[in-house]
């Protein structure tokens, strides 16, 4: 049997139960893994946990880097096959000296059957390899039963790859199917992102933010999911993060290019956050676009929204006291939607209200309300395709008919858009 030697490895798992209780377990540098698995069995045996040790810890977990990203793959649905694809593109690749890259890829029966169809959860420290259909990085931890829909499991992961692959800098990206605020009025309850289908959960736009807050500040987190680039997710979020990268619309189910974005940051390292999430950005469109394949994504400053909402109460002020609804209606309906009717871009929008108001206090607002989401708030907006002409980086909820489940968020609580929105569909 291996020994282990250098490491302590953390058996602290979420489950539907709770978690492991951490002070049965005594982690011994010199053990064995039956023993450090027996010593896990009997402090939580509902959990089945395996950690599989093949990494030097004085070389590859113990060095504080420049970058630690950490990619949450709950392929644990309809797109476990493009969970397998992106952790073998993340291969092509791999963690270097400066670099590491570190999943959890969650797998479900019945939809794909490659590369051993196992199932349960595996954390991999990536390793750089020739094949593109198998994953041969080495498995530091196997979850037989895990909740990827579960924030206190996504908490548990990160804070596991943070602890066991420190860095100056982290990049977080979720990875799955998402939904903004909500797809219509009969599923804003399912609002979220991180869908396990397995379990039935999700997370939901609070309790990603719950998340976040037990995590702490990350430099960027990225949204490899559809429709999460709103305002309402991001100011959600926006003390916990200081790039959010996401898109507007919908993603094609292969998502990231992993190789085209992590590629740069290899060569490079020393880049910074907002580098970084630039080039997030134009990896996801400059591969949609050599497709030929209509694509949104974007960077946004998460620090500006505060004063986003300020300067957008300020407007939304000035159009109601103008009375201007049937201007509001009017460009409400041509302002650039996505794949949801209700989510519209809003920049687009203001900019479509504030050339048409008469009002000269409007106007003002308008033109300052535009110039900041040009220079503070959108750090970097790529788009391609016609159809996404007026798709400048930050989308909104506005519907014809409000939903009280709206106010669950922050951002109606705190800002004046959800008393706009009201006024709107009278």
């Amino acid at each position: 049997m291996k020994k282990l030697s250098g490491i302590v490895v953390s058996l602290l798992f979420a489950s539907a139960s709770g978690f492991a209780d951490e002070s049965k377990i005594t982690f011994d540098q010199t053990g064995s893994i039956t023993e450090i698995i027996n010593q896990a069995e009997q402090a939580a045996p509902d959990l089945i946990s395996v950690p599989v040790l093949s990494i030097s810890p004085d070389e590859k977990v113990s060095k504080v880097k420049e970058w630690t990203v950490m990619v949450f793959v709950n392929a644990k649905n309809n797109l476990e096959r493009f969970g397998l694809k992106d952790v073998n593109e993340m291969e092509m690749i791999g963690s270097t000296g400066e670099v590491n890259i570190v999943v959890e890829l969650g797998r479900i029966t019945g939809y794909d059957t490659s590369d051993g169809d196992w199932k349960g959860s595996r954390r991999y420290l990536i390793e750089k390899d020739a094949s593109t259909s198998k994953v041969t990085s080495p498995v530091l931890m196997e979850i037989a039963k895990s909740d990827m829909g579960d924030w206190k499991h996504f908490v548990e992961f990160t804070k596991w790859a943070q602890e066991k692959f420190p860095a100056k800098n982290y990049m977080l990206i979720v990875w799955n199917h998402g939904n903004g605020w909500s797809k219509d009025i009969r599923f804003e309850s399912n609002k979220g992102i991180s869908y396990d289908s397995e379990t039935g959960n999700h997370m939901s736009t609070p309790q990603l933010a719950q998340a976040l807050a037990q995590i702490g500040k990350i430099q960027i987190l990225g949204m490899d999911a559809c429709l999460m680039q709103m305002i309402e997710v991001g100011y959600e979020i926006r003390d916990y993060a200081e790039y959010i990268v996401a898109s507007e619309e919908t993603e094609p189910a292969d998502g990231y290019t992993y190789n085209t974005f992590l590629g740069p940051l290899v060569a490079k390292p020393g880049m910074t956050p907002k580098e970084f999430s630039k080039v997030t950005v134009d990896s996801y469109v400059n591969h949609y676009q050599s497709t030929g394949r209509g694509a949104t994504q974007s960077s946004i400053n998460a620090q500006a929204l505060d004063k986003f909402t300020k300067l957008l109460d300020d407007w939304t002020t000035e159009v109601i006291n103008a009375n201007e609804i049937a201007l509001v209606k009017d460009a409400k309906s041509k302002a650039q939607s996505f794949y949801l009717k209700a989510n519209k871009d809003i920049h687009h929008f203001i900019k479509l209200v504030t050339a048409g108001t008469q009002n000269q206090a409007a106007l003002e607002r308008g033109k300052a309300m535009l110039n900041f989401m040009d220079t503070e708030v959108v750090v970097h907006n790529r788009k391609y395709g016609a159809k996404y002409a007026n798709a400048y980086g930050l989308a909104v909820y506005l519907p014809d008919s409000y939903s009280t489940n709206y106010d669950t968020l922050q951002w109606a609580n705190d800002s004046k858009w959800d008393d706009f929105i009201k006024w709107s569909v009278k």
